[in-house]
């Protein structure tokens, strides 16, 4: 018979570790199963290469690997395959089939009733006993119940604890039942008793959307235990976790032999790692990696002690390019990651106007490198992107224009891919094409110039760390574009002449790009750095050369 290996995903809690080995002595006792494992993919043991190793050992090649959660978010649908496939690699063919989340269930459902008719047939966190015997069943018109799951970065996990509360209330005589979650999503347990205090609620009882004790069932006890005492005329319960019982178990048989006949029924159509869900961009397509699990001897191990709150679906960075400045030239995926981002770390070229429409929440880093002012060091900004996403938030770095593209983009990508930090780039529009465009010229026309080239002006010719060829740049016949030219262009005028660039070469130097002030000046080569300091010219600004110029079709706005 086909192994089971029942896998999850590990506490500090030993109430919790205990209760989960006592679910898989469970399951193993029925002996209907064949041969049953279980094993963690962090923070607990055994570790699942345990498990899986044990399975092996015994003879077995071919298992069921069956993720212990309640909802399809990070942990089962990324980080347990991504921890069976590395176990794969350790035991070469091995196959496995694997099992779909636990939840929603009918057999959930009976299990969160039967918790929460205990807790009404208790004390309340006032400390009297208010229920008595047969309160359970005969007060239920009278309870509201405030469901808290966990909470993710996944939207469709969240939504799955919204339909159980729905699930929960149909049919079984409740006041009502408000969905709720203790991390990573709101409403807060907090904010979910306020609202049913508001709805006039007087005997609330939260029952915690978790299998066993843990970090986070202990948190929703402490924060329903302050709300009742704030508000004394509340009769507040905290109903028991689902913890090990018959239901669990034979919820585990029944996912088994759905693998087994291949019956998944896994719902992609709304998975953020297949759709690009709003304010989830940066989940489409990311790859996913195992855990490293303390007593799983893999090339390294990164310990989470979970100080942030147990936000495990870890933190990221995502560098996004924000187009030349206006604040619709971002791309759509830009800006969906920009509405679900926890942490901004911005540039003072990127489109400022995006800023106002964050949410209130969002930490905003001012990144500016101002021309002869202010500066945060290359340094410090690589550091912040580390730091944010290493406490489980999701971090934007927002650049002007695109951040490949003299942005400096890719230090900051081989900072976070260094440390560790899940790290993906969303491309933007480049002023180097942009502003050209905005200014009605093309960089390239057939049977004009065919070749264009970006350069930066930052370093003047003759710079001992200049990395341009300015004689050969003065040879090609195409349209050089010059970003960051502002205080050098006089200098690299005279060198292209001087190397044989025509000294009546059109230029056209575009100031503000795409804003309500941006406008354009004409001159020669020959004359654009006297034009450029007599008409002021400041960045930002772009200079275009080429015969391209002479096509232009709004003309100088000076």
């Amino acid at each position: 018979m086909t192994g089971l290996v029942i896998v999850g995903h590990g506490t500090r809690s030993a109430a919790g570790v205990d209760q989960f080995a006592a679910l898989v002595e469970r399951v193993r006792r029925r002996g209907d199963v064949g041969d049953v494992e279980g094993g963690f993919i962090e923070l607990s043991r055994p570790p699942l290469t345990d498990a899986v190793g044990a399975l092996v050992t015994r003879g077995h090649r071919a298992l069921v690997a069956l993720p212990l959660v309640l909802t399809a978010a990070g942990h089962g649908k990324g980080d347990i395959p991504a921890a069976m496939a590395r176990e794969q690699e350790r035991h070469p063919g091995l196959t496995y089939r694997y099992g779909r989340p636990l939840g929603p269930h009918p057999l959930l459902h009976e299990a969160l009733e039967e918790r929460i008719d205990a807790a009404l047939a208790g004390t309340g966190l006032a400390g009297a006993d208010r229920a008595g015997a047969g309160l359970a069943g005969a007060h239920r018109a009278g309870t509201w119940v405030a469901l808290i799951g966990r909470g993710a970065t996944d939207p469709d996990a969240n939504a799955e604890v919204a339909k159980v509360a729905r699930l929960l209330w149909e049919g079984r005589g409740y006041a009502g039942v408000e969905p709720g979650f203790v991390s990573l999503a709101s409403p807060s347990v907090p904010a979910v008793l306020e609202r049913l205090r508001r709805l006039g609620a007087r005997r609330i009882v939260v029952a915690p959307y978790f299998l066993f004790a843990g970090v986070l069932p202990d948190r929703i006890v402490a924060q329903s235990a302050e709300f009742a005492a704030a508000h004394p005329d509340l009769d507040v319960r905290v109903a028991e976790v689902i913890g090990d019982c018959d239901a669990l178990a034979d919820l585990v048989r029944e996912r088994y032999a759905e693998a087994l006949g291949g019956d998944i029924r896994m719902n992609c159509d709304t998975c953020a790692y297949r759709v690009l869900m709003p304010g989830f961009a940066d989940k489409v397509g990311r790859p996913q990696r195992p855990h490293d699990h303390p007593d799983d001897p893999v090339g390294h191990h990164h310990h989470h002690g979970h100080d942030h709150g147990h936000a495990h679906d870890h933190g990221s960075v995502a560098v996004v390019g924000g187009g030349p400045g206006p604040d619709d030239l971002i791309t759509v995926r830009g800006k969906a990651l920009l509405d679900a981002a926890d942490v901004v770390v911005v540039d003072r070229l990127a489109p400022q106007g995006l800023l106002a429409g964050l949410r209130p929440d969002v930490l905003v880093v001012d990144a500016a490198k101002v021309p002869r002012g202010p500066s945060m060091a290359q340094e410090a900004i690589n550091a912040a992107l580390v730091s944010h996403a290493r406490a489980g938030r999701r971090v934007v770095r927002l650049k002007g224009g695109d951040p490949y593209v003299f942005g400096r983009g890719h230090e900051e990508v081989q900072a976070c891919t260094a440390a560790g930090v899940p790290v993906t780039v969303v491309p933007g529009v480049s002023s180097a094409f942009a502003a050209p465009a905005l200014a009605g010229v093309p960089v390239t026309h057939r049977g004009v110039a065919h070749d264009v080239t970006v350069v930066s002006g930052h370093l003047p010719p003759g710079h001992p760390d200049s990395l341009v060829d300015w004689a050969a740049l003065a040879r090609a016949r195409g349209t050089v574009v010059l970003l960051m030219a502002v205080d050098t262009i006089a200098k690299i005028a005279s060198v292209l002449i001087e190397h044989g660039r025509a000294p009546e070469t059109p230029v056209l130097a575009v100031q503000d790009a795409g804003q309500a002030d941006q406008r354009s000046v004409p001159a020669r080569l020959d004359e654009i750095g006297a034009v450029a300091t007599r008409e002021d010219i400041r960045p930002p600004a772009v200079f275009v050369l080429g015969p391209v110029v002479a096509l232009s079709t709004t003309g100088p706005t000076v």
